[in-house]
């Protein structure tokens, strides 16, 4: 059967959607939500968990990953240098690495690096605790631009340094870096624009619109800020003080409604942001997300509600219109993502778990010990594989094909 040049390229193009379907190019997914639109996963693994395709030691941290054209990023830090990996992702080989200086600085916790990378197109963009921005060709790690973006900005930096991802939108580069962020040129390096130069939060910034305009989101200081994309002006400020200024957790958008919630005793809330300034629909303390965000599907929230670290901390479900809880499990801290309505979810502890997204009860689909050691990382499931990781910086790949 002869096929005619038209039809090879629309083959063509529609292969290659299917193959990129499934990728996972930077923190939070394609949409920035925590929800892939990958299906057909398996969830009936044998008694010790999911084959293992590969393993890999990357150096302390607690980056998630990113997944693109076949090819898998993450970083971590050792003996004072920052690494940025690029592996195969089918088969774990090394492609290429690249190191530069950067102390572990272990405050409290192991230290290391705390940014995921984030793939745009054939770029790859990562950010360091100390601030250090790159810009790489994805394919061969080469350096197409890098600068300290917290010295170019004369920006504080947090306790604990950047923690929040590099979000590109159009040819913007945003970074939760100084008061309220900022924005780069993505092909160069160059100041879009900037706020102050007060310390950041540790929030992954979160584009959406708001009454016509493209805004961005990110938890601060000591306040949830919403900018115009634009020219960063400011929309309008929440207060949020939190203990030792940990605001971590992106804020989550529904409607015209903003999710957030922090550790150390503060809890959570939702903001009605249909007017300015927003208003507080609830308030309490039954979702803490401190370290990473809840998922929401339907009109749930899903995620850990933890204190600071605490070993009570509970797997919850939330309601987002009346904050109540509807069902709380004992799992300790838990990090989790979403694909084809289940819930996976990794424990601090490194259990693999499967869980259905209902507010009727927690009920676990699957669950396998996959890993050991702490495990704070958000796993990330792309075309039928599993990445986890723990903050010593072993790396499992998880066969979920089916296949």
């Amino acid at each position: 059967m002869k096929l005619s040049a038209c039809c090879l390229v629309t083959l063509a193009v529609s292969l290659s959607f299917i193959a990129a379907a499934g990728d996972w190019p930077q923190w939070r997914g394609p949409d920035g939500n925590g929800i892939s639109k990958e299906t057909g996963w398996t969830t009936k693994w044998p008694a010790e968990g999911p084959k293992r395709l590969w393993t890999a030691k990357v150096g302390v941290g607690f980056a998630s990953f990113s997944v693109s054209k076949g090819r898998v990023y993450t970083t971590g830090n050792q003996d004072d240098t920052d690494t940025i990996f690029c592996f195969d992702a089918n088969t774990g080989r090394e492609i290429w690495k690249h190191s530069y200086p950067e102390k572990l600085d272990p405050k409290y916790y192991e230290g290391g690096t705390s940014a995921t990378p984030t793939v745009d197109g054939d770029r790859v963009y990562c950010l360091s605790k100390q601030g250090q921005l790159f810009c790489l060709d994805a394919a061969k790690g080469t350096v197409i631009w890098s600068q300290n973006v917290a010295k170019e900005l004369k920006a504080k930096l947090p306790t604990w340094g950047s923690a929040g991802s590099v979000l590109i939108e159009g040819n913007m580069a945003l970074l939760n870096v100084g008061t309220s962020g900022a924005a780069l040129d993505k092909n160069t390096g160059k100041v879009i624009w900037s706020s102050g130069p007060e310390e950041a939060g540790y929030s992954t910034p979160v584009t959406f619109n708001l009454r016509g305009e493209r805004c961005v989101a990110l938890a601060g200081k000591a306040d949830i800020f919403t900018v115009r994309l634009k020219d960063g002006s400011e929309v309008w400020r929440h207060p949020w003080k939190t203990q030792y200024d940990v605001n971590a957790a992106d804020p989550i958008l529904s409607g015209h409604t903003m999710f957030i919630g922090s550790g150390y005793g503060h809890g959570c809330a939702l903001l009605d942001i249909s007017g300015t300034p927003p208003k507080v629909v609830w308030e309490n303390k039954n979702l803490r997300t401190h370290l990473s965000p809840a998922v929401l599907i339907g009109d749930h929230l899903y995620g850990a509600d933890d204190d600071c670290y605490k070993p009570d901390a509970t797997f919850r479900c939330v309601e987002l219109k009346t904050g109540k809880v509807k069902w709380s499990e004992k799992t300790g801290y838990v990090s989790l993502m979403a694909a084809d309505g289940k819930l996976i979810a990794l424990t601090a502890r490194g259990e693999l778990l499967v869980v259905e997204p209902t507010p009727e009860a927690f009920r676990p689909i699957s669950r396998a010990q996959v890993i050991g050691g702490k495990c704070w990382t958000t796993p990330v499931l792309a075309n039928g594989k599993i990445y986890c990781r723990n903050a010593a910086g072993e790396v499992v790949c998880l066969d979920v094909s089916g296949k």
